[in-house]
């Protein structure tokens, strides 16, 4: 197994990096947030979990270990595969999915796309002893609350200008998607970028 892999980012797209370790290209697949950790051109450690079958070998990357074990444990449940459970971490943090499962929330799970109401109820049945709780029990305060510092917008502005935005760009977006955001509760930064991108995507 590749646990981790370490160097210089060579390239970034929608889904994935291209980190250069020894003098070759690694593709890595990573999740929105994780991508918009990376910067290309400087280096970057990855802890990565590598996916083998016959006809392939894909190598997924992750912001820190915790995102990384989250994402193998995902898989010991039924009719969950490495691109599901990348999703999963797409649309929730791990303290968020560990959340959902310990209380059995079948409406956080089935906002991710491909799992409908009966595969949320079998990965709670499945997972619901081996996730455990949130690490963070402060997780559920608001980020964005009056006074507090907003994390997500430095991390989806990295994230556009990895993928060739420029700078000015990248802050229209960004305050583009903070103006509809209502309530307490930041999405997570992947459904965050994603929003941003379909704005500068637009005509």
């Amino acid at each position: 197994m590749i646990a981790f892999v370490s160097g210089r980012v060579a390239a970034a797209g929608p889904d994935g990096a291209v980190v250069e370790v020894g003098g070759v290209g690694l593709s890595v697949q990573c999740t929105p947030a994780t991508l918009a950790t990376l910067r290309v051109g400087e280096d970057a450690h990855v802890p990565t979990s590598l996916i083998v079958r016959e006809d392939s070998l894909t190598l997924y990357g992750f912001a820190d270990d915790d995102e990384r074990s989250v994402f193998e444990l995902l898989q010991t449940a039924s009719g969950v595969g490495p691109r599901l459970a990348l999703a999963m971490l797409a649309v929730h943090t791990p303290d968020a999915l560990r959340r959902a499962v310990a209380t059995e929330d079948l409406g956080a799970l089935t906002k991710v796309p491909g799992i409908g109401k009966k595969g949320a109820q079998r990965i709670v049945l499945e997972l619901k002893d081996r996730l455990g709780g949130p690490l963070d029990d402060g997780a559920m305060a608001a980020p964005h609350a009056a006074g507090r510092p907003q994390p997500w917008r430095d991390q989806v502005h990295a994230g556009l200008v990895n993928l060739g935005w420029s700078g000015k760009d990248a802050d229209a977006a960004v305050d583009a998607v903070a103006a509809d955001l209502t309530g307490d509760e930041v999405p997570p930064v992947a459904v965050l970028l994603k929003s941003a991108l379909r704005r500068l995507s637009a005509p």
